[in-house]
């Protein structure tokens, strides 16, 4: 399509490049080959006169121009999609389809039962593929590769607009003793805490954590007698020994064995835990998962 001598795909081309930051990957976003997306940057280059992108050990990076010209042309296309073409509209009930959701251990365990209740009574045909993930990045990779269409966890550590967040879960901690713990029965104050050994847990592995960089911050450091990559055995372990460990809160109250647990609140400043719901712009107006976003921030505003 051309107009006045500008040829339209050549924008198609730039969007994708905005979204994905990597050639190969645009191309398969556009259709075209991967030499056929070079060259329409190229194009797009000697048009604009700007480099518009440069290459970096993070993929594909915007110049100044190229980010004046995104929101302009993403929604040009988008009127222009709107215009031409009809979509279909999603009815949950009546849908048939698979969706690829991205989960850290807390969400899978907090907020997965309640979800999967919700999609048996509104949409019994969609069918969730679980996948897990490493380290806060690890589920922008999946998302950028496709493997994913949303995920749950905490921010990742570096955002652009191909990444799209919302919070959805919140949790705060506590400070777990076994109930027949002598210091149970005192209450816990930062010097008791301290005289314990801890339970750390680090899914990054990480054996400087929030607590510790809280009680750095005062020039005081606990013992750290174990580490874990996930939190879900921490209540077990605490009550059938004499450590100390401070995990969210939820971890506690939902374990088997928690009557067995003394909860306090921590003797340190510590944040409140957001999870966020991330998915990739490229999925940000497909009808079926701008539900499945939406019942996912319902089930966890209900948690």
């Amino acid at each position: 399509m051309d107009f006045h001598g500008i040829d339209l795909n050549l924008l198609a081309a730039f969007n994708a490049l905005m979204t994905e930051r990597n050639v190969t990957r645009a191309a398969v976003q556009v259709g075209v080959s991967q030499p056929a997306m070079s060259a329409a940057l190229s194009r797009l280059r000697t048009l604009v006169g700007d480099p518009l992108f440069l290459r970096s050990a993070e993929g594909l990076l915007p110049t100044p121009r190229a980010r004046e010209l995104a929101q302009p042309i993403e929604l040009a296309l988008r009127q222009i999609e709107n215009a031409l073409v009809t979509k279909p509209g999603f009815i949950p009930a009546e849908a048939v389809l698979t969706l690829n959701l991205g989960l850290a251990d807390y969400p899978a365990f907090v907020l997965l039962p309640k979800l999967l209740q919700a999609l048996q009574d509104q949409a019994p045909g969609l069918v969730v593929n679980v996948h897990a993930f490493n380290g806060r990045d690890h589920a922008v990779d999946l998302l950028d590769a496709g493997v994913i269409d949303a995920a749950i966890g905490v921010l990742p550590s570096h955002q652009d607009g191909r990444i799209l967040t919302r919070p959805v879960l919140r949790d705060t901690f506590v400070t777990l003793l076994a109930h027949d713990h002598p210091a149970a029965r005192r209450g816990m104050d930062l010097a008791t805490y301290l005289a314990l050994s801890h339970v750390l847990v680090s899914p990054e592995g990480d054996r400087h954590g929030l607590v510790d960089q809280a009680l750095a911050q005062s020039g005081q450091q606990r013992t750290v007698a174990l580490t874990l990559p996930h939190m879900f055995a921490v209540p077990a372990i605490i009550a059938s020994s004499r450590m100390t460990a401070t995990v969210l809160k939820r971890v506690a109250l939902s374990s088997p064995i928690g009557a067995k647990l003394a909860l306090f609140p921590p003797p340190v400043a510590l944040p409140e835990i957001v999870f966020h719901l991330i998915w990739h712009r490229r999925g940000n107006e497909n009808p079926a998962q701008h539900w499945f976003r939406a019942l996912i921030e319902s089930v966890g505003a209900g948690l």
